[in-house]
């Protein structure tokens, strides 16, 4: 097969030349609300092809190694006083596969445990390419059934807006979970 990102053979779909060298994270922090940060590790303009696979049948493949690049370096480095949760925002299955619980599947650590089918949307509504005030228009409205009074850091796709990550915190505080941070993959630069 070829590379996806240089069109060489490659016997994975992303070879590891590029990842390697076109791939190395380059973590970014951005402040959503007081207090309320989340981590990105790419820049969104340099993944939009890669991100892109998640529409096509061999996604799946892509964002696996996105997020061993990424997220399960994160978690091999990551300490806390006590173990804590990863959910996955709408980590259900639209495409044959879900980006959110792949991410969230590489924070496995001794600090972090991923848990899946807990943060749902009830209303499906795309953003992808939607302005601010048609997400505010269109909220998710996210049902949450797991565990609470614990801590967990939020996991998602790609940081646009910040919209999904503030509406996912305010219904999991409701049930009294605490948001430490938000992770997601890539985000918008400003």
């Amino acid at each position: 097969m070829l590379c996806l990102s240089c069109n060489k053979l490659s016997l994975q779909i992303i070879c590891k030349t590029c990842q390697t060298t076109l791939l190395e994270p380059n973590f970014h922090k951005k402040e959503l609300e007081k207090d309320f940060f989340v981590y990105s590790f790419y820049d969104y303009k340099d993944l939009e092809d890669l991100i892109q696979s998640k529409y096509y049948f061999y996604g799946d493949r892509v964002f696996n190694i996105l997020a061993k690049l990424s997220f399960k370096k994160f978690a091999t480095n990551f300490t806390f006083t006590h173990p804590i949760l990863a959910i996955a925002i709408d980590d259900h299955t639209r495409h044959d596969f879900s980006q959110t619980a792949i991410l969230s599947k590489h924070l496995k650590s001794e600090f972090i445990k991923p848990i899946f089918n807990t943060l749902k949307a009830s209303n499906i509504v795309k953003y992808a390419g939607k302005n601010l005030e048609f997400r505010q228009k269109n909220p998710r409205k996210f049902i949450y059934n797991g565990i609470k009074n614990c801590d967990v850091i939020l996991v998602d796709d790609v940081l646009t807006t910040g919209t999904t990550l503030l509406e996912a915190r305010k219904v999991l505080k409701k049930h009294k979970v605490n948001v430490l941070f938000a992770l997601t993959l890539c985000s918008f630069l400003n």
